[in-house]
C-alpha cells in the first residue's frame, strides 16, 4: 500500500489528483447530477437530506482554475467555496449545497483513466446542454423557492456569460468568476484612489485578458464611473481598453470572430499586437492582468507604466502564483518602489530601498461570503448590479490609513468576519432600497442583524 502511494507521487499533478480522489472515493461531498438524470433532476434534488438550502454553488468542471477541464472531478470547487461561505460569511453548513453537473469531459487523460468516476463521453453542448441546465434551474426554484442563491463557478466563458444573462431576470444567481472578481478588484481601485488621487473617471484602464474576469471587471468599473458621473455606460466604457491573445480589441475586429462579450470594448483605434505597444499607445494609469498567463508584465511593460505615471496601479490577478503576470518584487523593483500593486495570488512583503512593501491580494473571499449573506438576510429575490457596487464601496471603506502607509489597498484578512457583516448589511440595504427584499420588516441595524445571523462553529464545553 505504501509502495503504491509512493509510485502515485511520481505521476503528473492532474493524474495524481484523479487517482487520489477517484481511487479513494467513499461518499460524495456534494450532489452529482449527470445527463443520465435528465427528466429526474427534481427527484434527485429531493434526495438531498437537508431541506432548508439557502445557497447552491454549482460547477460543470469545464474551466477549473489552473487545471482546466476536470469533468465531475471539479466537485472540490463548490465544496471549497461553500466552506468559505461558512467560515467567512457565517452561513450554516447544512444550508449549503455543492453541486457538480456532469455533462462529460473533453479531457482525454480523464476519459482514458480507469479511476475517473464521471461520464466517459465528450462534453454535451448546444441544446442538450441547455435543456439539462434549464431543468436544473427550474427544479432548484421549485424545490427550494425563489430566495435560494445559485452561484455559478468555473464554467467556460461560452457558457458562463450565457447562463448569467439567461437566469439573472428569473432567479437569484451570481457568478463569482465574473461578478465576484469584478467587485473585489473595483474595491481595490477605489481604495487606491486615496494613494494616487483623482476619481475613477480620471483614469485610463488597460487589461491583459478579456475573458470572464477581465470583461466582468471592466463592466463594473464602467458602471461605477457611470454612477459617479451620470454619464451613459457607452461613454464610460471608452477609457477602458482590453488586450486579448490577438492584440488590442478595436472596432475593426467586430466583423471577425470577436466574441459577443468583447464587443462593447472594441473602440476606435489602429490594431496593436503586443502589450508593450498597447501601453505606449493607450498610456494607461491602471494595468490589470487577468490573462492566466504568467510573466506577461515584463520589465519593459512595468518600466513603461512607471515612465507614464508617478504611481502606476498594477494588478497582476492571474492564479496560481506561477501564472501571475509579474511578482510583487518585480513590480516594486522595476517601478522603483512607486507601483501600487496587488495580485490574485499571495506574495511575501518586499523590501526595496529600506522600505517594506506589503502586497495586497485581490481575493474573491473578501466579497462573495458577505455578499451572499446580505442576499439571504434580506430575502433578496434577484441580484442587481448596484448590490455589487455597494459591496465594492464597503470593502474599500475598510482600508485604513495604517494600511495605506504600507501601500496596501485591501484590509487585513484577519478581520474578515466583521468585513463580511458590513458588506452583508450594505447589500441587504440595497436590496430593500430596490424593492428586491422579501424579509420584512427591515431590521433597524443591519450590521448587528447580519452578525446575529452568522453561524459560529463553537461547541459547548462539558468539562
Amino acid at each position: 500500500m505504501w509502495r503504491n502511494y509512493c509510485q502515485s507521487c511520481t505521476l503528473p499533478p492532474l493524474e495524481r489528483l484523479v487517482r487520489s480522489t477517484g481511487a479513494s472515493f467513499r461518499r460524495p461531498q456534494g450532489l452529482y447530477i449527470s445527463l443520465k438524470e435528465k427528466g429526474k433532476i427534481l427527484e434527485v434534488l429531493k434526495n438531498w437530506p437537508e431541506r432548508n438550502i439557502q445557497v447552491i454553488v454549482v460547477t460543470d468542471g469545464e474551466r477549473i482554475l489552473g487545471l482546466g477541464d476536470l469533468g465531475c472531478q471539479g466537485m472540490g470547487i463548490p465544496v471549497g467555496k461553500l466552506s468559505l461561505y461558512t467560515a467567512l460569511g457565517g452561513l450554516r453548513p447544512s444550508a449549503c449545497l455543492p453541486v457538480t453537473i456532469d455533462v462529460g469531459t473533453n479531457n482525454d487523460r480523464l476519459l482514458n483513466n480507469e479511476f475517473y468516476i464521471g461520464l466517459r463521453r465528450r462534453r454535451a453542448t448546444g441544446q442538450e446542454y441547455a435543456e439539462l441546465l434549464d431543468e436544473f434551474m427550474t427544479a432548484v426554484k421549485k424545490n427550494y423557492g425563489e430566495k435560494v442563491l445559485v452561484q455559478f463557478e468555473d464554467f467556460a466563458n461560452h457558457n458562463a456569460f450565457e447562463l448569467l444573462a439567461k437566469y439573472k431576470p428569473t432567479h437569484l444567481v451570481f457568478n463569482d468568476d465574473i461578478q465576484g472578481t469584478a467587485s473585489v478588484v473595483l474595491a481595490g481601485l477605489l481604495a487606491a484612489l486615496k494613494l494616487v488621487g483623482g476619481t475613477l473617471a480620471d483614469h485610463t484602464f488597460l487589461f491583459l485578458g478579456a475573458g470572464e474576469a477581465g470583461t466582468g471587471i471592466a463592466e463594473l468599473i464602467a458602471l461605477e464611473i457611470s454612477k459617479q458621473t451620470n454619464a451613459p455606460l457607452e461613454e464610460t466604457r471608452k477609457n477602458i481598453w482590453l488586450v486579448d491573445s490577438k492584440g488590442l480589441i478595436v472596432s475593426s475586429r467586430k466583423g471577425s470572430s470577436l466574441q459577443h462579450f468583447k464587443k462593447p470594448w472594441a473602440h476606435d483605434h489602429e490594431p496593436i499586437k503586443g502589450l508593450l505597444d498597447a501601453v505606449k499607445a493607450i498610456k494607461p494609469t491602471v494595468l490589470i492582468g487577468s490573462s492566466g498567463v504568467g510573466k506577461t508584465f515584463t520589465k519593459e511593460v512595468v518600466e513603461a507604466m512607471a515612465s507614464l505615471n508617478e504611481k502606476p496601479i498594477i494588478l497582476a490577478l492571474s492564479n496560481p502564483t506561477s501564472q501571475s503576470e509579474c511578482t510583487a518584487e518585480e513590480a516594486y523593483t522595476w517601478s522603483e518602489g512607486r507601483a501600487i500593486f496587488a495580485s490574485g495570488s499571495p506574495f511575501d512583503p518586499v523590501e526595496y530601498n529600506s522600505k517594506v512593501y506589503v502586497p495586497g491580494q485581490a481575493n474573491n473571499a473578501y466579497i462573495f461570503p458577505g455578499f451572499g449573506l446580505g442576499l439571504i438576510i434580506s430575502g433578496a429575490i434577484r441580484v442587481h448590479d448596484d448590490m455589487l457596487l455597494a459591496a465594492s464601496e464597503t470593502l474599500a471603506e475598510q482600508v485604513k490609513q495604517e494600511n495605506f502607509d504600507r501601500a496596501l489597498i485591501y484590509p487585513p484578512f484577519y478581520n474578515i468576519r466583521k468585513i463580511s457583516a458590513k458588506i452583508a448589511a450594505k447589500v441587504a440595504a440595497k436590496a430593500y432600497e430596490l424593492g428586491l427584499a422579501s424579509r420584512l420588516p427591515r431590521p433597524k441595524d443591519l450590521v448587528k442583524y447580519a452578525e446575529s445571523c452568522m453561524y459560529s462553529p463553537l461547541y459547548r464545553s462539558y468539562r
